[in-house]
């Protein structure tokens, strides 16, 4: 277990004694749980085949097996048309030199296919109960957290939370685990930058805390060079052996970084009282099993979810 499964209401901080003058107000493990809840729930997004589909409607080669075509304009849409530095930058992890262009349709129109593509798709996974009472209960509770989001240095989240709400309920859950999940993904950028890895290191380190096979972490795009040159870096800081396993300190940094992502994606959940939590999670289980047992994702994540 990582730091951070207890503190309750004090002054979070961002580094060694930098507080953010927000109280977190909530048990950090509660937040990674609900991270761990809301993750699949977006995610489908980027492997299901009903998503590919739209996707191929539009001029997109994008497949279970290279999802990395659909992957940028999807989840780049909501930024507007921007160019790949600007991606890169809201990215942070990717080799500049994997993020596709995306103007092979305008991104309003990608925004209308990925609606498409998760309602189709959140129907054949949940089937009947897409239209559940406890569903639609779920995205009303999730709403409420979502739109109580500060999205303010947080481009990612910024971007989806300006996009319409839809008007089904099973899509309303979408919107808001995206919003929720890029919100709390802007806030690791923010943990990382302040622990002084920059997106190479980021993977190099995660990996060497075991968070995910170094082969998984390659998908990212840097070459054999930058990878070595990253892992060399952080042996010079006494973060990683010269075999790229950490040391005592990188695990130290990394959990650091993890409790202040925790920190980071503490503050919407406020909007919800612990009763209000209680029966999200309760809500949420049975569609999160579906999601996971539909065999649309990955077993191996680069995210660490159930390894940090």
């Amino acid at each position: 277990m990582v730091q951070g499964d207890g503190a309750v209401g004090r002054e979070a901080g961002i580094g060694a004694g930098a507080g953010t003058g927000v109280e977190v107000g909530i048990e950090l493990g509660e937040v990674r749980r609900l991270w761990h809840l809301l993750e699949p729930l977006h995610a489908v997004l980027y492997y299901a085949p009903e998503v590919f589909e739209e996707a191929a409607a539009l001029g997109y080669a994008g497949s279970a097996e290279d999802r990395w075509p659909t992957y940028f304009p999807f989840r780049a849409a909501p930024l507007g048309a921007v160019g790949s530095e600007r991606v890169s930058s809201a990215f942070y992890s990717f080799s500049p030199r994997m993020v596709a262009a995306w103007d092979t349709a305008s991104p309003a129109d990608v925004l209308k296919a990925r609606e498409r593509g998760m309602d189709r798709a959140y129907r054949a996974i949940f089937g009947d109960r897409a239209a559940s009472p406890e569903l639609s209960e779920a995205a009303g509770l999730l709403r409420r957290a979502a739109e109580a989001a500060n999205t303010a240095g947080r481009p990612m989240a910024a971007a989806n939370a300006e996009s319409a709400w839809p008007a089904a309920p099973h899509l309303q859950l979408w919107h808001a685990a995206t919003i929720l999940r890029e919100h709390r993904g802007d806030g690791h950028l923010a943990a990382l930058l302040v622990a002084g890895l920059d997106p190479v290191e980021a993977l190099v380190s995660f990996a060497a805390i075991g968070a995910a096979s170094v082969e998984r972490f390659e998908s990212r795009g840097w070459s054999p060079q930058e990878w070595s040159a990253a892992r060399e870096r952080l042996a010079a800081r006494g973060l990683v052996t010269e075999s790229g396993t950490a040391t005592p300190a990188g695990r130290e940094l990394r959990a650091e970084v993890e409790r202040h992502t925790d920190e980071l994606a503490a503050a919407p959940w406020l909007a919800l009282t612990p009763a209000d939590r209680g029966r999200l999670t309760e809500l949420l289980g049975e569609f999160w099993v579906a999601v996971l047992g539909s065999g649309l994702l990955p077993s191996e994540s680069t995210l660490g979810i159930g390894k940090v």
